[in-house]
């Protein structure tokens, strides 16, 4: 009998979780395959949502958890919160001896997951390879393809950019995305069969919303972090002057974030914001419900071009967050301007929902991923191929 091959799946913050979930769920179903989850970041903090609840709500078994964010939002504390992750994960990954680790895409910490792997021979796969971004995401998403052995892509767009960057094409397989598993689930069945306050609390008015709502998610942009205050105030007075019923969800941990924080509060206490609500987090499904039933996604999250693509949902997207990313035709793009917003939200109010576009997969990605996992070639050496 074969043993079973040990696969480590480094999760950093509550978008990830979403990213990789059915990919879990098969690697833990798999006979040939043992899955090691360790928890760092952002994921285990309660002001970012504390995905660590969600993930333990959903039956996994954490592995281990490191805290390493290093407070102040600043471009120095996220290259300082990376190098405090290098040196916790090389001593988890030592003590833990994977025969392959995961990466996730292209949060700024994860280069970490992929140093501390590649630095101790152990081969290294890398989820969602070959995408265009903006801000530091580009660079450390290109960074982890050249370090990952295996790349796990989630569009055909995708897979032909790593092949032009030298890797080797058998290491190259097109998965599709995992988060789309969970918007294909919602697609077959779309009622929102929760209700938000009762299950997640928030802060805020209790607003009226089965009749029509917006949803918010804005985070700031690593290479504008002075200018985050000043890009979330224009949308709040945006979203103010519709007085439209609004779920609106708290940024992530990049630099900057203290800025978007900053102008979410000042802005609660200078306004009477009746018909806005906050969230810090909610479990995977009932966000992609949420926003699949709502009249349009706001803000610069990548949800507003992959999920919402599958799930035919109106989106604004606002500002250079998502620059060079494949779009399906439910985006409309604008620059941090009151009036831009309000004119592209009317518009797609207007409109309605779109089709389904499936730009980052069919839905049925975890269980690939799964199965690459168990059946690839362990290497951790290679060269760029010609």
């Amino acid at each position: 009998m074969n043993k079973r091959r040990k696969v480590c799946v480094v999760i950093t913050a509550r978008p990830s979780y979403a990213r990789i979930k059915t990919a879990l769920i098969a690697i833990k179903n798999h006979p040939d395959l043992e899955l090691q989850l360790v928890l760092a970041g952002s994921a285990l903090l309660d002001r970012y949502g504390n995905a660590s609840k969600i993930i333990e709500k959903d039956g996994f078994e954490v592995t281990e958890k490191i805290y390493n964010i290093l407070e102040g939002e600043t471009p120095t504390a996220m290259a300082k919160t990376t190098g405090i992750a290098i040196l916790e994960l090389s001593t988890v990954f030592f003590n833990l001896k994977p025969d392959i680790v995961v990466t996730i895409a292209d949060r700024f910490e994860t280069i970490a997951t992929s140093i501390a792997a590649s630095y101790q021979n152990i081969p290294l796969a890398h989820i969602q390879g070959g995408e265009v971004t903006g801000n530091i995401d580009e660079k450390v998403r290109h960074a982890n393809t050249k370090l990952a052995d295996i790349h796990l892509v989630a569009s055909e767009d995708a897979k032909q950019r790593v092949i032009k960057m030298g890797e080797e094409l058998e290491t190259v397989i097109n998965t599709g995305c995992p988060s789309m598993d969970l918007a294909r689930e919602v697609l077959e069945k779309p009622e929102l069969d929760f209700d938000p306050f009762l299950k997640y609390g928030g802060v805020g008015a209790q607003i009226e919303w089965k009749n029509g709502y917006l949803v918010v998610m804005q985070h700031p942009v690593t290479t504008e972090f002075e200018k985050s205050r000043e890009h979330i105030l224009i949308t709040l007075e945006a979203i103010q002057e519709l007085q439209i019923p609004t779920f609106w969800f708290w940024p992530n941990v990049d630099a900057g974030s203290d800025g978007t924080s900053k102008g979410i509060r000042s802005f609660r206490e200078k306004n009477q914001s009746s018909h806005i609500h906050f969230f810090k987090n909610m479990e995977p499904q009932d966000f992609l419900r949420l926003i699949k039933n709502s009249m349009c996604l706001i803000g610069n999250s990548s949800v507003g071009i992959r999920e919402s693509a599958f799930l035919g949902i109106p989106v604004i997207n606002i500002g250079s967050r998502q620059n060079g990313r494949q779009r399906a035709h439910s985006v409309i793009d604008c620059k941090h301007n009151k009036e831009e917003i309000i004119e592209g939200i009317k518009k797609h109010i207007s409109h309605g929902s779109y089709e389904s576009e499936f730009i980052y997969g069919n839905g049925y990605a975890g269980e690939k991923i799964a199965n690459v996992l168990a059946a690839c070639q362990l290497k951790f050496n290679k060269r760029i191929a010609y």
